[in-house]
């Protein structure tokens, strides 16, 4: 069924350390936060075993801490003692289920492990915190290195008894093994520090332990390319490193990436987001690849498609691609492009929203496009559970939510009309997609009117609907079931003697020539008004300051941009600073006069004066845009109705898709007497 040569050789079979993979394309370890007491739980067994029923090679798991002092919460994965096997072994069993193979990353964080919560030191080279405001860590000593290299070996033993086909040992992402790699993180004066053979001295001997205690394991390693930091490893002496560790070794791969973990925007590189573009990265595996002819190399970072996979595979840059992200958000991607059906694949956004944005809350990962994401068993239990009663079921609304839950309800088997007032589907994700940079998001939409379409739901835009046309005699009283998307709309906080004032809508609507509004105000001084902390005001004050704009961010937090990602936002400032943004924190707007606006100190109540202002943007905290719900919640006539997406709350598109496919696919339950959407489905999928 496949017809493209490179996506043809992409699925090819590759031997690698003794073994056959079925294809060239493998999940990279990526932490899902499914853990429980550190063990492995039936949350990632169903997780992976998905992905590999979706087709995909191999499977690299989450770092899997060897120490403790590592494991930070809870809910992170270690291997610290043999209770730990059967829980492991699990995993593996399920993945070879499906035919691929499966590799442990064995890892320890080092200064960046978080013992908040299991009141732990971190361990490092040195006693320097990883950023600003970050714990102190524990300097090791020669006795602490010695329990980090029997850890190492203990946990490749137990990953063998487990069943794993392999294991990766983490020498990138600024992790403790790298930190020892680097004359950026490491300054000791001992033997173990300074010069590159000193300091490539605990990696040899972990490596070392792991084939001494797991000696028929295949043995690969991840790398960072580049830290991306001054002073600190690039290239050549990653490079350097791998040759010396390869010569010492029988190296089943090396697997190429980048970053450190580090307060800076070098951490934004290694989740890059959507406004890297695509495959940013992909030159450091070529590199490798040129160095080591004969050492498979594994490449990895936004590579969003099987396409960008293959052209790597076809270039002759990597043997083996990683898709983290993609694989979130569509687990069959092989296995839909294998049988004919690459239409169908749901693409990965790069948003960091549901994955990073979710980790960082210390809560289960999750997708803005995939909201089955870590609960494959229950979901894949709903499909086998057979039909419901079909019911005639209206959407209003045709934003994420309403499409999501247009598509939902007629996948189980409802027949379904959406009904959508502007002349388009798609709703606030049009409007963000028109900002530069972020256009990826409107893949979202555009792949739900995609799959809306297949699958035969009635679509009608450009018509209102109001209250009376649901109730009896009206013109939609035929419907058996109502769920209502309707959205948020802006606020806009007059400033009536100052500059002209846009809400977001305006000012997206006026920067892409489509508004009414004459867009020269917004290349002059500009203050964008951010009471959210999120991605909506934080890209369009970038495009604003793209445009030409001297602009001035003010918000009432005492941080930028709270509520993105820390990955996300430490790319996201270095590039407003470059492009001079002037941030105002803990300061809001009290009086305009002509070109003059006035802000005032929150915390201490001083005041000071912005001159020649020629526009404000307002990106207050939207409102619900529920009229409808309001009229026909209670009313005694009425049909069932769910609400859902930023009708019921102004939230995000991650709460907008996973509501609409709840509403859609659990109508029969909240129409038959269960009541909100919430008890519609808390009894069949988790919600946390």
């Amino acid at each position: 069924m496949v017809k493209n040569a490179g996506i043809e050789q992409l699925i090819t079979p590759f031997r690698m350390g003794g073994l056959d993979v079925r294809n060239r394309v493998f999940v990279p370890g990526h932490t899902t936060n499914f853990g429980h007491a550190n063990h492995p739980t039936q949350r990632h067994v169903h997780y992976h075993a998905e992905r590999a029923r979706g087709g995909v090679g191999l499977i690299i798991t989450e770092a899997v801490r060897v120490h403790p002092t590592s494991a930070g919460r809870h809910i992170s994965l270690g291997c610290f003692d043999d209770t730990s096997v059967p829980a492991y072994a699990a995993v593996a069993e399920a993945v070879h289920a499906h035919g691929a193979l499966v590799f442990a990353q064995l890892m320890h964080a080092g200064r960046q492990a978080n013992g908040d919560a299991t009141r732990t030191a971190a361990w490092a080279p040195m006693d320097v915190p990883w950023a600003s405001g970050a714990a102190i860590p524990h300097a090791m000593g020669p006795s602490d290195m010695a329990v980090v290299v029997a850890a190492f070996g203990e946990a490749a033993r137990r990953m063998d008894g487990a069943g794993f086909d392999g294991v990766e040992i983490h020498l990138g992402h600024g992790h403790l093994l790298q930190q020892f790699l680097s004359p950026f993180t490491n300054r000791r004066t001992d033997r173990y520090g300074g010069s590159e053979e000193n300091r490539l001295r605990l990696v040899r001997e972990v490596l070392e332990r792991v084939r001494e205690r797991a000696p028929d394991l295949p043995l690969g390693i991840r790398v960072s390319a580049d830290e991306f930091l001054p002073g600190g490893l690039g290239p050549a002496e990653v490079m350097a490193a791998v040759g010396v560790l390869r010569a010492e070794h029988p190296l089943a791969y090396v697997h190429v990436s980048h970053s450190a973990y580090h307060g800076s925007p070098s951490l934004a590189t290694q989740m890059a987001d959507m406004s890297f573009g695509h495959a940013p990265f992909r030159h450091h595996a070529a590199r490798f690849k040129r160095a080591f002819p004969g050492l498979p190399v594994l490449a990895v970072c936004r590579l969003d498609s099987l396409a960008e996979a293959a052209a790597l595979i076809e270039e002759g840059e990597a043997d083996l691609v990683g898709l983290a992200r993609p694989h979130i958000a569509d687990p069959h991607l092989v296995r839909k492009t294998l049988d004919g059906r690459a239409h169908e694949i749901r693409s990965c956004l790069a948003c960091n929203q549901g994955c990073v944005g979710r980790l960082e809350a210390s809560l289960p990962i999750s997708c803005v496009v995939n909201p089955e994401v870590g609960a494959e068993r229950e979901w894949n239990a709903v499909r086998l559970a057979g039909p419901v009663p079909a019911r005639r079921v209206m959407v209003v609304g045709g934003g994420p939510a309403g499409m999501e839950a247009a598509l939902s309800a007629r996948r189980a088997g409802h027949e379904v009309t959406l009904v959508e007032a502007a002349d388009h589907l798609g709703g606030q994700i049009v409007r963000a997609g028109a900002v530069p940079g972020r256009e990826r998001l409107t893949l979202m939409t555009d792949e739900l009117a995609r799959d809306i379409a297949r699958a035969g739901v009635t679509v009608r835009t450009g018509e209102r609907v109001l209250a009376s046309d649901l109730l009896p005699g009206g013109r939609h009283d035929a419907f058996d079931g109502v769920i209502l998307a309707t959205g948020s709309l802006p606020r806009r906080r007059e400033l009536p003697l100052g500059p002209q004032v846009f809400d977001l809508w305006q000012a997206i609507h006026a920067l892409s020539g489509k508004g009414p509004d004459e867009p020269s105000a917004l290349r002059g001084t500009v203050v964008v008004r951010d009471d959210g902390g999120d991605w909506p005001a934080a890209s369009l004050t970038e495009c604003l300051a793209r445009e030409g704009a001297a602009v001035h961010l003010v918000t009432p937090s005492a941080a930028l941009f709270p509520r993105i990602t820390t990955y996300s936002r430490l790319g996201l400032t270095g590039r407003l600073g470059a492009l001079g943004v002037k941030a105002r924190p803990l300061r809001t707007v009290v009086d305009a006069v002509g070109d003059r606006v006035t802000l005032k100190d929150t915390l201490n109540g001083d005041t000071e004066e912005l001159h020649g202002v020629t526009a404000v943007i307002d990106a207050g905290l939207p409102t619900a845009a529920d009229d409808l719900y309001r009229a026909l919640d209670g009313h005694p006539d009425a049909p069932p109705v769910l609400v859902v997406g930023d009708a019921n709350a102004p939230r995000t598109a991650l709460e907008a898709i996973y509501e609409g496919r709840i509403a859609g696919t659990f109508l029969s339950n909240a129409a038959s007497g269960a009541g909100t959407l919430a008890t519609a489905a808390a009894a069949a999928v988790p919600t946390h």
